[in-house]
């Protein structure tokens, strides 16, 4: 089973997957997002980088509403995130709706957070069957090729303690898969696992991509941005430094900023 069978199609080829429009963000005085602007256009590998505390996992939260925006607007397949507009004004949506719009999108954090009482298999069958109140029989189908295709699937009865990091993030996008997301955002995934354990996570990753999975990666892994990524932006201080395709902007920077980053990354 691929990604591709197993997501929405997007409302538009034309209409970017995701847009963002001076997307402004603060906790308290500290302003972490200054006016965010970019598009990601559907089956795009999109690929975030810059030091910590750039901004980078908070625009990511903000694109499923996890975090709500301070200003400037952010839509996703053409639909605003965590609003709907009324005239001149933007309402937020109800908790409910929230909730249906973030189905749509596909998370995978750098820590697994599986329900460690569950097996690998219970793990991916969770939500559609209690979120989206879909039939076992049909999702347990649907998590086993799943877990096939994360190379799991002898794994499907074991507890997230049995597994290594790498088996229990790959568990966790093959989560992430079975909800049938449009969009899929990682944060960091391989941040948390030891070196040997990165490229099998990676290799899943590679394989989204080539189903066409539009994704945003926030990332410290340059040569998977050279590889995959169809766009790069580099953070910094809470606003896009440069952007462009990842080998241009990894081998040729223009702004001392980028420069010094991958100065010390690469």
């Amino acid at each position: 089973m691929t990604a591709t069978a197993v997501r929405p199609t997007p409302r538009s080829t034309t209409t970017p997957m995701v847009q963002s429009v001076d997307v402004r963000k603060h906790f308290g005085k500290l302003e972490v997002l200054k006016g965010i602007n970019l598009e990601v256009a559907p089956r795009d590998v999109f690929c975030l980088v810059g030091p910590s505390g750039s901004g980078k996992s908070t625009f990511l939260r903000c694109i499923n509403h996890l975090e709500k925006v301070d200003g400037g607007q952010l839509s996703v397949d053409g639909e605003l995130v965590g609003y709907r507009r009324d005239g001149d004004a933007l309402r937020e949506l109800h908790d409910k709706e929230i909730a249906r719009k973030r189905e749509e999108i596909g998370m995978v954090f750098q820590r697994f957070n599986l329900f460690p009482h569950m097996t690998a298999l219970a793990n991916v069958m969770e939500a559609p069957i209690r979120v989206k109140k879909e039939g076992k029989a049909v999702v347990r189908e649907r998590a086993m090729a799943l877990l096939d295709r994360v190379g799991l699937r002898d794994k499907s009865n074991a507890y997230p303690n049995q597994l290594s990091g790498g088996q229990q993030q790959r568990v966790a996008i093959a989560r992430a898969l079975a909800m049938q997301p449009k969009l899929m955002l990682f944060d960091e995934p391989t941040s948390a696992l030891d070196p040997e354990l990165v490229g099998e996570v990676l290799d899943v990753m590679r394989g989204l991509a080539e189903d066409g999975m539009t994704m945003i990666v926030v990332t410290h892994e340059m040569g998977f941005a050279r590889e995959v990524g169809d766009a790069l932006v580099f953070m910094d201080g809470g606003v896009v430094v440069e952007a462009g395709h990842p080998r241009d902007v990894l081998t040729r920077p223009q702004h001392d900023r980028t420069k010094a980053f991958l100065g010390k990354v690469l």
